[in-house]
């Protein structure tokens, strides 16, 4: 199995090392709670956004497939918005844990970054095989972790239907893992401050 399907299925669990590492050396104030959960929320947003064009087939741990190319929404101006997402709120979390500050916050960005590299080969591999020249024309003009303020568009690429609802019951897991961590964060400063 090459690195980047290893990844892949296992990117869920990933995260451990480095939350464990955060809670142990977590020393927040109100500053780390606000700014880091200010992160945490713009993640958030950008993978709802997300799953409301792909819904439910990100979550897949099987192997890298997708029935569309989604080039709508976030998409139109980020190929990666998921994993960016990703970065921002494990980033918003060792803010706001206020943990080995800045060396945990730097490696935590400098990790994922890796990792997702791995997986979006392993992802991109697919995509060119399964959309040749469109993805081709995609890949040129929208940034794989940079936003670009232009919207990237084409009429000849098959859309799936956006839905807030199914981006949003995507998130659901997503989002009680983290907000285990964030009370977690917030109930350490709560006992050692009161």
């Amino acid at each position: 199995m090459n690195i980047g399907k290893f990844l892949f299925k296992y990117r869920s669990y990933t995260p451990i090392p480095f939350l464990i590492i955060m809670l142990l050396d977590c020393k927040p104030n109100i500053f780390s709670l606000i700014g880091g959960f200010g992160f945490v929320l713009l993640g958030e947003f950008i993978r709802v956004w997300s799953n409301a064009w792909t819904g439910s087939e990100t979550r897949t741990t099987g192997g890298v497939g997708g029935t569309y190319l989604v080039i709508s929404g976030p998409y139109s101006h980020v190929r990666n918005p998921l994993y960016l997402g990703n970065i921002l709120i494990y980033f918003g979390l060792s803010v706001m844990s206020n943990a080995l500050f800045p060396y945990l916050q730097l490696f935590g960005v400098l990790l994922f970054f890796a990792q997702y590299y791995f997986i979006i080969e392993e992802e991109e591999n697919f995509l060119a095989k399964k959309f040749g020249n469109v993805y081709q024309l995609y890949l040129k003009n929208v940034n794989r972790f940079l936003p670009k303020i232009k919207k990237y568009f084409s009429s000849d690429t098959e859309q799936p239907p956006y839905s807030f609802n199914k981006g949003f019951k995507s998130e659901i897991r997503s989002i009680q893992a983290w907000g285990i961590v964030v009370i977690a964060i917030v109930l350490i400063w709560f006992i050692r401050r009161y």
